[in-house]
Formats: C-alpha cells, structure tokens, sequence
C-alpha cells in the first residue's frame, strides 16, 4: 500500500484500512507480534552487554537512575507515537510523520537517522554476538561469527513478515524468560537464598554494593549524565511497534495494546535487572569483557548456569538484529514509495519481502567486521554511542510531529473525540520528551569516549538536510502533499 494513500488526519481510515493489494506489503501481524517485536528490538545488547559499562560509569544508584530516565523518556515518546502510528498506519512510519507534521527535509532527515540507528545497531549486535562466543571459542576470530550470525539473520528476514513476526516472538520469548530468571534468582541471592552458591563465598546483601568507598555516585553525578545516552541506546527499538504498523491488522486497535503493553514491560524489566546487576556485581569490577548477567548467575552458583545464560544472551543478540534488520528494510522501502530514495528499493519479492532494501541495510551490518579487526571492546562503545545519538535524533522528531499533528489537526476543525488514540498531557508529555533527549544530547559531549556521536551523528543530520535541499529543494514531495 502506498502511503501517500493514507489521508491526513484521518483515524477513522487508520482503523478501516483494507488490505493493500497483491504487490504490496503485507498486514500479516497481530498486537502480540507488535510487543514481542519491539520486546525483541530492545531487549539486545544495550541491556545484556553495555549494562555493565554503565553501572561502571555511572555507579550502582546512577545506573538505575539512568535506567529510571529512560524508561520515563520510554514512556513519553511512546504516548506520542501511539496517535501518529494509528493515523498513519504505514510500514516505516517516521519519516512520514515528521514529513507531514513538520516538514519533506525533516523526515528525510528522520528516515536516514533511523536507517543508521539499526545500521550502526546490527553491527553492534553481531560484534557483541562474537565477543560473547570467544567464551567457547577463544581461538575463533570474532568476524567470522559476525560473518555466520549476519548469514542467520538475513535468511530469517527474506521470508514473509508473518514468519518473520512469529520467528521474533518467540526469540523474545527466550530473553523475556532469561531476564526473569536474573531478577527473581538474582533478586533471592540478595535477600540471602542463594543455597548453590560455594561454600566460603560471599555475596551482598539487599543494596550494600550502593554504598560505595566513593559514596553513592562514585563518579559524580557527571558519571550519571553521560550514562543516559547509554540507557537511552537500551530503550532503543520499543518504537519498531510504529515501524510495523502498516503490516499489522486492524492498528487501531493493536497498535495502542501492544504501546501499553511494551512500555510496562520494559520499565519491570530494565529497572528489575539494572537493579539486580548494580546490587550484585562492584561497579569497579563490571566492563565489557563478560556480560554481567552471565556474572550474576556465576555468582548465585548455579552449575553451568553461565554457559547457559551466554547462549540465551547469544540468541537475544540476535533477536535484536533481526528486528533491526527488519526496521532497515522498511524504512528504504518507505522513502522509495515516497520517491526519496532509488526505485529498485520498492521491489518485493512473491511473499511481499522488500529483498533489494534488506540486501542493502544488510552491509550496515559490515561495520560489525571492522570493529572485531580493530578493536571489539573500544568501538563497540563508540558504535552503542552513534546508534544512542541515531535513536534520539528519531524519538525528538517523533515528539515534535505529534505537537504540529495535534495542532494541525485542531486548526483543521478535528475533534479529538474521533481520535482512537490520543496523546494524554498534551502538550506536556512531547515538550518533556523534547527537553529530556535533547539534554542527553548534551551530557555525552562530557565524555570523551561518547563525544564520537555528536562529531559523526550532527554532521551526518546537517548532510541529510542539505542533500535534500538540493535534490528535491525546488520541489515538493509528494509524502509532503499527499
């Protein structure tokens, strides 16, 4: 279906939309297949892996904090993605929005820093994949697994949206189960209940390990604020739901339950198993060379339970890719329906697979090979910081369309009363979100080792801008007039 079908300000034709035809994407997905795809596109490494550098950074109640900051930031973005996604229920939504909310050069802009989010995303993804496989193969090179899972997740992609739907449920499913088990068993080893642990051992208690030779915020509260990009990055992926809408069935419906569902979730989970984290590892002792779930359950003394938890967080990885590699290929696929980007990249295969989009974001994922030749632990940070800077970027745009639909739609003579979803605490919730990010922005200018984002991610923004400029400058798009 081509967005551009799709009338402004029209939920009612947001809940009714009829199938696309035969050659179009496909509305294949239900609202269980939204929350396990946005469970799946967050639930990576942001959380399994770069967990530990931020209670590292930010000490244990920092990270918390900063987990806390995101999953309120979390909360607010996706109340307003919630009434953009049920008006404009189109595959790669982002740029749509901020196209007709705010301006054609602003969701291009949009589209390409989403594209680059899960691009730069896959190859932390693969990267964190075979700095975790080094556990069993030491003497295997870490490219050649980011070779082998990129293999995978391709594969996985190139069959309809229905399977890849039911194949990213249950790889959730894993990890959703994985990181219970850290909060319930990691959280009993705290209150004392840790039986297996050896004998001699000793393990913290409750939230001694918050209190610090240093004092509650080690590095200061700095060390809080560099972190939030970090936290933010984590979240990163909760708003796939807005990606997938228009292969979903019945959005009106769906979209707001599977929005509900997501953001509940994730605040149980990242904050239960931050907190289980920071109280249970010292945050002089947590980095990047083991994730910190797999330290957990070693410390709880669960017999061989480490190397299970690194298959499952293996498989979660994976997980993550695979929805990113999904979301790459929809965004191309969208910009080419609204003649942004090169026509190839409309091409669907017999199942309604945009196969020439998904090759191409595939070779984002080629930035994996790089950072596993050179240097896996330092520029996988740096790929964690320009994918944090890429995802904000996209939750800022997200925000400021909702606050010019809103008044566009209300200058128009709309009646929120016909609305299926509205954003609450208008306009409260997006100029809190606006401020939020755009705060995060200015805090990694303070760490070195994060400061890599702004000087790739603002250039790169300027560039799209100003490509647009002269491309498309004289002329209106048509996602613009549509």
């Amino acid at each position: 279906m081509s967005v551009s079908a799709v009338p402004e300000n029209s939920s009612a034709a947001a809940g009714s939309a009829s199938p696309p035809p035969v050659d179009g994407l496909r509305r294949t997905m239900r609202s269980r297949h939204l929350v396990m795809i946005a469970m799946g596109g967050v639930i990576g490494s942001g959380l399994f892996l770069s967990s530990g550098f931020t209670v590292s950074q930010a000490g244990p109640l920092g990270a918390v904090l900063a987990y806390l900051v995101g999953a309120f930031v979390v909360w607010l973005v996706m109340a307003c993605l919630g009434e953009l996604a049920v008006v404009y229920p189109v595959s790669g939504a982002f740029h749509i929005y901020a196209s007709r909310s705010i301006g054609p050069a602003t969701g291009f802009t949009t589209a390409w820093l989403y594209w680059l989010t899960w691009a730069v995303a896959l190859g932390s993804e693969f990267t964190a994949c075979g700095l975790l496989m080094q556990r069993w193969f030491p003497s295997v090179g870490v490219w050649v697994w980011c070779v082998v899972f990129a293999a995978v997740v391709f594969a996985v992609n190139a069959f309809s949206a229905r399977v890849f739907g039911e194949t990213e449920y249950w790889f959730s499913l894993v990890k959703v189960v994985a990181v219970v088990a850290l909060i319930v068993l990691g959280g009993a080893a705290l209150f004392g209940f840790h039986p297996m642990a050896s004998a001699g051992g000793s393990h913290p208690f409750l939230l001694e390990n918050f209190h610090t030779p240093d004092g509650l915020f080690p590095n200061g509260f700095s060390g809080v604020l560099v972190t939030v990009l970090a936290a933010f990055y984590a979240f990163s992926g909760s708003e796939l739901i807005g990606v997938a809408a228009g292969e979903t069935e019945d959005p009106a419906t769906a979209v707001p339950k599977a929005l509900r569902v997501t953001v509940v979730r994730l605040l149980v989970f990242f904050v239960g198993a931050i907190t289980v984290i920071a109280a249970t590892i010292p945050y002089d002792k947590v980095g990047l060379d083991e994730s910190p779930f797999v330290t957990v359950f070693s410390s709880v003394g669960i017999p061989y339970a480490a190397d299970v938890m690194n298959f499952v967080i293996i498989t979660a990885l994976l997980s993550a890719g695979n929805s990113g590699l999904y979301s790459c290929a929809r965004m191309l696929f969208s910009l080419a329906e609204e003649k942004q980007a090169p026509q190839a990249l409309r091409r669907l295969s017999r199942r309604g697979i945009p196969l020439t989009a998904l090759s191409l974001s595939m070779l984002g994922g080629l930035a994996s090979l790089v950072s596993s030749v050179t240097a896996p632990e330092t520029v996988y940070l740096v790929l964690v910081s320009i994918a944090g800077f890429a995802a904000v970027g996209v939750w800022m745009s997200i925000a400021a369309s909702q606050l010019m639909h809103r008044r566009t739609f209300l200058r128009g003579g709309g009646d929120l009363r016909t609305l299926a979803y509205r954003t609450p605490f208008h306009p409260v919730v997006p100029l809190l979100a606006l401020t939020l990010c755009l705060a995060s922005l200015i805090g990694i200018a303070l760490d070195p080792a994060q400061a890599t984002a702004l000087y790739f991610g603002v250039p790169f923004v300027a560039g799209c801008y100003l490509y647009h400029w002269l491309r498309f400058g004289r002329h209106r798009t048509s996602g613009a007039t549509a």
